[in-house]
């Protein structure tokens, strides 16, 4: 049964979030006002709305201001105008995994609405700086983050990485909450004990690790960006991308872009990429899927930072 609470407020992704349904993976920040509430999250019965708007036949719809979802299994979902998540439990849904698209999906969705750049990746405090480990699902992203995190540096977002501007334009990372997604495979390779762990959901192959010793809770500048790509080869590699493929890697990126269209945000997310592009190294990593790699990726992005 999903567990709810009349109050709980959190501070994540420079967000201020109510919620009736308890997030243990975020701050609690009981202290703020009602009127500094910036996103509320509710247990609500959606099937009429989405009857409405989705029919029988869809499991995603758009309609205005209002992105809706649906899952057998999970539930009904309903993120609408950068300010509101609703949720539909179905019968006996696992609680876990419907966080895991609370703070997944429907962050993602918000984040676009309130014209915050999520990017698909893990961001790393580095000497005041933030830089950025983007990838498809599966390339090793969090795994490279955790072996920076073991040599002293730290973590500002796992997965979802929110991407806002200042007034003069520079690019700020805020911070997410104290936790990583690993598959077990990499939890091992680590050194760790996935016994330790507690699975994503039921029968999960993928842990939350929790960070808290290496966690940075403040906004910092982004200062570079990583594409980490599998490779069929042996090699090891890293090169700078150069020109208009440049912006092709941010839009690859982008949590959740299928909605950017729909959303009517593309002009929008056009100019926030060409001005983070303004300002930012992006760089390409190669990693071969033969064997374990995340150390070698690891001494390949620091020296290439210190170049910087």
């Amino acid at each position: 049964m999903i567990v709810t609470s009349k109050e709980a407020v959190y501070k994540a992704f420079g967000l201020t979030i109510s919620s009736d349904i308890l997030l243990p993976e975020l701050h609690e920040n009981p202290c703020c006002h009602a009127d500094h509430i910036h996103v509320f999250i509710q247990k609500a019965d959606l099937s009429q709305l989405w009857s409405e708007l989705a029919g029988q036949q869809k499991m995603f719809t758009v309609k205005d201001n209002i992105v809706m979802f649906q899952l057998p299994d999970v539930g009904t979902f309903c993120i609408q105008g950068g300010e509101s998540i609703r949720v539909s439990p179905a019968e006996g849904a696992d609680p876990d995994k419907i966080r895991l698209y609370i703070l997944g999906t429907c962050i993602g969705v918000i984040l676009l609405q309130r014209k915050v750049l999520p990017l698909h990746g893990s961001a790393i405090a580095m000497n005041g700086k933030v830089y950025a480990v983007v990838g498809e699902s599966g390339a090793g992203k969090s795994t490279l983050a955790s072996v920076l995190l073991q040599r002293g540096y730290q973590l500002l977002s796992d997965d979802v990485i929110a991407v806002t501007l200042t007034q003069d334009n520079t690019p700020l990372v805020m911070p997410s909450y104290p936790g990583q997604k690993l598959w077990k495979e990499s939890i091992e390779q680590l050194g760790m004990e996935a016994a330790d762990f507690q699975p994503l959901f039921e029968r999960e192959n993928k842990f939350a690790v929790p960070v808290a010793s290496s966690f940075y809770s403040e906004p910092l500048p982004l200062a570079g960006i990583f594409e980490l790509v599998k490779a069929q080869d042996d090699q090891l590699g890293i090169h700078r991308i150069q020109g208009l493929e440049r912006l092709f890697v941010l839009n690859r990126h982008t949590y959740r872009k299928s909605v950017i269209a729909s959303l009517g945000l593309t002009e929008w997310h056009f100019n926030i990429s060409v001005i983070l592009l303004s300002q930012l190294n992006l760089f390409r990593l190669q990693r071969p899927i033969s064997r374990f790699t995340a150390p070698e990726l690891a001494d390949l992005v620091l020296s290439e930072i210190s170049k910087m």
